[in-house]
C-alpha cells in the first residue's frame, strides 16, 4: 500500500504534525481544557480511550476540539502469531473516523499469545522469518484500516539467540517490505545500549531516515546494572545527547514527550517540551 493509497483511503488528512507535543493522561484533561496551554499537539494512547460511549470519549472530543492529535497503540500485537483481533481493529478504524488523528502508531512487538494479554511490549526474533511475517501483518492492518502506520522500537531486556539481523537492519527492511514508517523512540535506543552494548548513535546510523516521521522522548529508571523503560522521570542527559544527532538530521520531524508512570504536574512536561525545543534549535544551528 503506497503513502497516497493510505492517506486517501483514511481521513488522516492534517498537516504532518510540528514542534514537540504531550502524552494526553487523564490527570493533565481537565488542566488542558480549561487553560489550552501552548502544546502543538497531544498524542493519545488509544487503548486508554476505546470507550463508545460516556465521558472518556467526550473529553478525548473536547481535546480533539482544540489540538491536533496522533494516536499511539499497544493492542495491534504486531510481531504476535495470534489472529490479528478484529474487534480491537474495528474500534481503531471506528475511533479514526471519529477523532481524525493526525498519526497512528504501534510498536514491533507482541502483547498477546494463545489469546492472553500480557500488557507489556514483548520482543521479537530479528529473523527473515520474523520479518516475512510481520510484513504481512502490517499489510493487513494498513489495508483494514486504510492508513499508514508508524511502527516504534522498542527497548528490552533479552536478546535471541537466533536473531540473524541486527534491529536497525530488520526495521529497515521492514519499512521496504511493509511500507509503513517510522516512530523513533531516543530512549529505547538508549536503554538498549546499557543493556545489550549497541551505541544508539550506531543504531540511529542504520535507520532508514527518510521514513522516521516521530521522534519519542522518555525517561527511565536505572536498575544500576540495568535500565527500564520506565517513562518515570525527567529526559537523561545521556538521552538528551542522542536526541541532539538525531533532530540535527531530522530538524522539522515532530517529537513527542512520554510520562507513563509518577505522573508529576503538567508543568513538568511542559518543561521537558521545552527543552526539546530548545535542544532542536541549537542542535540544528550546530550543524548547519
Amino acid at each position: 500500500m503506497s503513502q497516497h493509497d493510505a492517506t486517501a483511503e483514511g481521513p488522516i488528512t492534517e498537516p504532518a504534525l510540528q514542534g514537540t507535543g504531550l502524552g494526553l493522561r487523564s490527570s493533565h484533561i481537565g488542566r488542558i481544557l480549561s487553560e489550552q496551554p501552548a502544546v502543538p499537539w497531544l498524542e493519545v494512547l488509544t487503548d486508554n480511550h476505546v470507550a463508545a460511549g460516556g465521558l472518556i470519549p467526550r473529553q478525548l472530543a473536547a481535546v480533539r476540539a482544540d489540538y491536533p492529535i496522533s494516536f499511539h497503540c499497544v493492542g495491534m500485537s504486531l510481531g504476535g502469531i495470534d489472529p490479528l483481533d478484529q474487534n480491537y481493529l474495528r474500534t481503531l478504524k471506528r475511533m479514526i473516523h471519529t477523532f481524525e488523528p493526525t498519526q497512528v502508531s504501534d510498536h514491533l512487538c507482541f502483547t498477546s499469545h494463545a489469546s492472553y494479554h500480557y500488557h507489556d511490549l514483548l520482543p521479537l526474533p530479528y529473523t527473515e522469518e520474523a520479518l516475512r511475517h510481520v510484513s504481512a501483518r502490517i499489510k493487513q492492518v494498513q489495508d483494514i484500516l486504510g492508513v499508514r502506520i508508524l511502527v516504534e522500537n522498542v527497548s528490552s531486556y533479552l536478546r535471541f539467540r537466533h536473531s540473524t539481523l541486527a534491529e536497525p537492519e530488520f526495521l529497515a527492511a521492514l519499512c521496504e517490505e511493509a511500507d509503513c514508517d517510522l516512530l523513533f523512540d531516543v530512549n529505547n535506543a538508549y536503554v538498549n545500549e546499557v543493556n545489550h552494548g549497541v551505541p544508539a548513535a550506531d543504531f540511529l546510523r542504520e535507520l532508514p531516515l527518510e521514513r522516521i516521521r516521530e521522534i519519542h522522548l522518555a525517561g527511565y529508571e536505572d536498575k544500576g546494572t540495568y535500565l527500564i523503560d520506565a517513562h518515570n522521570n525527567r529526559v537523561s542527559d545521556a538521552v538528551w545527547e542522542v536526541f541532539c544527532q538525531v533532530i540535527a538530521r531530522l530538524p522539522d520531524v515532530p517529537v513527542l514527550i512520554e510520562w507513563d508512570n509518577d505522573i508529576p504536574p503538567l508543568e513538568v512536561l511542559l518543561d521537558e517540551a521545552l527543552q526539546a525545543e530548545t535542544f532542536r534549535s541549537t542542535c540544528v544551528e550546530r550543524a548547519a
